[in-house]
Formats: C-alpha cells, structure tokens, sequence
C-alpha cells in the first residue's frame, strides 16, 4: 500500500470514480459521503466508507485521523438552486472547512478538484491554465463558487504551506452519473428525444475515469498550488447530439437556436423550477455561457503529468450503457 487517502464526495460521479483509480493504484482508500447520500455508488467500494458532513469540522478531523493524503473531490455542481447563494457557501465554506482539517491533520499530500469554470475560455481555440477567472467575471452561481473556492486554495499554498496540487476537469462523462449532473441530463435528455434543437456552442468531453487517473497522477507528480486541467476533446453540441441520436436509434437535431431570442423562456423555466423545487433544463446563465465555446487544452497535464485521454465518443458510449443498465434511457 502506497498509504491512506481520504477522498470526499465518493458518493458522487467523479469521487466515485477517482476512489476506484487510488485504490488501483495501490491506496487504503477512505471515502467520505453524509448519511444521506445516494448509496448506488458505494456499493462494492473499494475500501472504508465514513459517514460524514465535509462542512463539519469535527467530521472531518475525525476521517482524517490516519491519513497520508486527501482527494477533495465533492462539490455542489448544480447550474441553478432556488438560493443561488447556497452554490457559493457549499462550495467555498466546504472546501475551507477541509483544507484547515488537513492542515490541522498534517497531510503530507492534497490534490482538490476545481473545474475549467474557473478558466476564461478563448474567443477562438482551446484555453490553458494561463486564462484565470475572477469571481466578477464568472457566469453564474456554480462558476463563481468555483472560482472563491479555488483562489482560497492557492491563497493557502502560498500564506500556509498547504501541500495542494489543483485539478481542472472540463466535461466528464461516463458511468455512474447517479444524480446525474448537468451534461449527464442533457444525454439522458437527447437520448430520450427531449432535445429537438441546439445552440451554436462547444465543450471539452473527457471520460471520467480518465479524470480520476488524472488525480492520481496530480497526487504523485504535480506542483502545490499549480493547476492542471484534465480534459479531453473539443466537441461542438451538434456533433455531441448527433453521436447520441445515432447511437440511440433517433434522428440527430438539425434546428440551431440563437441564444438571445430563447431568453424569456429561459426566465419561465426557471419560474417554473422554483415552483416546483426542481432544475429547470436550461436557464439564463447556461445561455450565456453557450456564446463562449468551452474548449480546453490538456497540454500541461500531458507534459508534467503522463496524463492521457481516450476518445470522446468511447466516453458517450459508456455513459449511455450505464444510463440505459439504470433504467433512465
């Protein structure tokens, strides 16, 4: 065993998927999920489930009694609440809550999982790490969250010596999306033939167990307080669409959408998902993000890390077989 990690959030999508790859790379793996926490993914877990809250400081001083390094993956990745702000405290106030218990615990090695929401996306080509956000210019709830959450970890690595490598994931896809996330709705949307339109818009598709290797490589080989985005390919929403209408047998969407006329509908769907305490499908703020094309560059993950991704349909694939094996397609 090459020690004892605690990894957050493995109830999750991607923390389920990152506790799988340390424990194949030869991890005690502890994970941590509250009590609440939906049970399909710890099923089989490949080590010592602790029931816990992340935003309790004597929860997480207990879980990380023992143990050499930490992996903070869970996150409230939601693009709308009926309390925005809600986002912004789960995000920051969590990841505050466990970064001064792993301090206070003298973990030796911390890897934490942002998201390419904190990088400004280029007019025209594939961002890198160079292109951070500001809290001011970030779209949305989730993004700005992300964004406090991941400058109080760099302010961290520099003021306290916290030994924090960051993560940027861009779009994982893939098994075990139990909620399931924002991009696992719209597959489950497309396949199920409830988007008969698009948006002229691009985003980075990786799968997600190539985003947990990546962790594992980050853990062993990264630089505390450097970022290193874990992305895959560039795809444009059409070609994503179409790939899932042919894989599931449906004519592929040929209607593309402008953003602005579908505005006020956007505000009457997020009406009528505060009425009903329930994700709309699209909002305001996905709608502005669509003007910018989400693309990524994986170079400097490549380089310093080994890191690699495999084909993006490879990760469609995948995840439609797990939707379908639940039941939701």
């Amino acid at each position: 065993m090459k020690g004892t990690i605690l990894i957050t959030g493995v109830s999750g999508f991607v923390g389920a998927a990152v506790a799988k790859a340390f424990a194949a790379d030869g991890w005690q793996v502890k994970g941590l999920a509250r009590a609440s926490s939906p049970t399909t993914n710890l099923e089989g877990f490949p080590g010592e489930i602790i029931r816990g809250d992340m935003m309790d400081p004597i929860a997480m001083a207990r879980a990380l009694e023992g143990c050499d390094a930490l992996a903070h993956v869970a996150a409230d990745y939601r693009l709308w609440a009926p309390d925005p702000e809600e986002i912004v405290r789960h995000n920051l106030e969590g990841t505050r809550v466990v970064m001064e218990a792993a301090l206070a615990a003298d973990v030796k090695r911390i890897v934490y999982t942002s998201s390419v929401a904190t990088i400004a996306p280029l007019p025209d080509g594939a961002a890198g790490e160079d292109r951070p956000l500001t809290e001011q210019t970030a779209i949305g709830a989730y993004k700005r969250s992300k964004v406090a959450a991941e400058r109080l970890v760099e302010r961290m690595v520099a003021e306290r010596s916290l030994p924090a490598v960051i993560v940027n994931p861009s779009t994982p896809i893939g098994p075990r999306d139990v909620k399931p996330t924002p991009t696992g709705r719209i597959l489950v949307e497309a396949a199920t033939g409830k988007i008969p339109a698009f948006v002229d818009t691009g985003l980075n598709i990786v799968h997600v167990d190539d985003v947990a290797r990546g962790h594992v490589l980050a853990l062993d080989k990264g630089e505390p307080g450097r970022r290193y985005i874990l992305g895959g390919e560039d795809v444009m929403l059409q070609a994503l669409l179409t790939e899932l209408a042919h894989r599931v047998g449906r004519k592929p969407p040929t209607i593309s959408l402008p953003t602005v006329p579908l505005m006020p509908l956007a505000a009457v769907s997020e009406a009528w998902g505060w009425l009903r305490n329930k994700e709309p499908l699209f909002t305001r703020d996905a709608l502005r993000m669509a003007k910018y094309k989400m693309f990524f560059s994986s170079e400097r993950a490549k380089t310093e890390l080994g890191y690699t991704y495999r084909p993006w349909q490879q990760a469609v694939g995948d995840a439609l077989d797990w939707f379908h094996g639940q039941g939701m397609i």
